[in-house]
């Protein structure tokens, strides 16, 4: 996978690899460097109650961290295969209309710094993410918080599966 840093060679990369998310019809909205925003309409994503599905909510949130640090590595001339390694979520209220889903780093751009410096230096690294659902309001319908796990692309090799239970446990630091 050649490094991916721009917002419509995401959408493009996560619509044509992903059914999901093309089901759901999510768009990547905006990217600042920091933060990470996808909506998607809320018809194809409704549950039985007329609200947001909690699935599609959950998807569109690791989708969004996904997104992001691909974007960092991307920013910082990386290829790589990322992955999520473990998640949890909060709902906290429904969501009547449009997703829209922000995913950031909440520490710090050292964190960054130092997920960029350790996968440049071993060619894998992890980073924590979070990502919120966000009401018309300006609160938090849900939150998620994953594990993310980057390894380096092998330009010529078929993209790898990742086993069921993430990487090693060996510190990457």
């Amino acid at each position: 996978m050649k490094p991916i840093a721009d917002l419509h060679s995401l959408e493009r990369h996560l619509l044509s690899g992903i059914p999901l998310a093309r089901e759901m019809q999510l768009h990547v909205a905006e990217y600042d460097g920091q933060c990470l925003v996808l909506t998607a309409p809320l018809a194809p994503n409704v549950n039985d109650k007329g609200c947001a599905f909690g699935g599609s909510l959950v998807s569109l949130m690791t989708l969004a961290c996904w997104g992001l640090a691909t974007l960092r590595l991307g920013d910082a001339g990386h290829a790589a295969e990322v992955y999520v390694q473990d998640s949890m979520v909060n709902y906290l209220e429904p969501v009547w209309g449009e997703i829209v889903v922000e995913a950031r780093q909440l520490i710090g751009d050292g964190e960054w710094t130092d997920f960029l410096n350790t996968f440049a230096a071993r060619g894998k690294a992890r980073i924590t993410l979070t990502a919120e659902v966000t009401t018309a309001s300006g609160g938090a319908a849900a939150r998620l918080s994953a594990r993310f796990v980057a390894l380096r692309s092998d330009p010529g090799a078929r993209a790898p599966v990742a086993p069921s239970t993430g990487v090693s446990d060996e510190p990457l630091a």
